[in-house]
């Protein structure tokens, strides 16, 4: 199971949110290219880059940090954050990012969400966020009458390749992840799962990487404290993969 290390940008710079609350924000002193760096030093191959800006706003906004990162580094980016259209899509392939995640525009647009995976295949991911098991958009601001399940499952249907499935109750919290909540979506969709929300010890990662379906988690507010380490966390999570196999 991979390790993705994440940075959520907002007003320029590094932060991460309590459940997503823009009112709860911690920001950090790091500069986005040199954390990068750093964790690619320490063993990561993925990164996780979330525009907050551009996810409230409906349209990219912290593009710069993101052409930058991508130009300066050589990470693997996967990036989401208000990536509403299949031009924003390519406009952020063209930059040198790996996988573009969508969010809201395919929770409400099942025909764009069609086109989108018939178009970009495996570079087209689809964020989930889940909030007591109903889907949120808008940068969690939105609640809507979706269960995170039955949107899944409808979205694997039209040929979605690889979901980025977050818990919003834990996000941020380093309180552990919903361990079941995760399972039970990753047997519902029957594709790779990343998991995003909670971790906060190498144990989490462990248990993570025992469920079936589920190929990666991101990691972010426990690695910007430095609550964990990249390469014990590597460590961890590639150690349960191979018991588990």
């Amino acid at each position: 199971m991979l390790v993705i290390p994440a940075i959520d940008l907002r007003g320029g710079g590094v932060v991460r949110l309590r459940q997503g609350s823009f009112q709860d924000e911690t920001r950090y002193s790091a500069n986005p290219v040199d954390l990068v760096r750093q964790w690619l030093e320490q063993g990561a191959e993925w990164v996780h880059m979330v525009d907050l800006d551009g996810a409230k706003s409906g349209r990219p906004v912290n593009t710069a940090l993101v052409r930058e990162v991508a130009e300066q580094t050589t990470a693997k980016l996967q990036v989401g954050g208000g990536v509403r259209s299949l031009e924003h899509a390519h406009w952020l392939i063209d930059c040198g990012v790996r996988r573009v995640v969508f969010g809201t525009r395919l929770a409400t647009d099942l025909g764009f969400a069609a086109e989108t995976f018939a178009e970009l295949g495996e570079k087209a991911v689809v964020g989930i966020d889940a909030k007591d098991g109903m889907v949120a958009v808008a940068g969690w601001t939105e609640a809507t009458s979706q269960t995170a399940l039955g949107l899944g499952a409808k979205l694997a249907e039209l040929g979605a390749k690889r979901f980025v499935f977050t818990d919003i109750a834990t996000d941020g919290m380093l309180a552990g992840p919903n361990l079941e909540a995760l399972a039970e979506f990753a047997e519902a969709v029957g594709v790779p799962v990343v998991a995003s929300g909670g971790v906060s010890t190498y144990d989490d990662l462990a248990e993570i990487a025992e469920i079936p379906g589920v190929d990666a988690a991101i990691v972010g507010r426990a690695f910007l404290e430095g609550r964990l380490s990249v390469p014990e966390a590597i460590q961890a999570a590639t150690r349960a993969s191979t018991l588990q196999s």
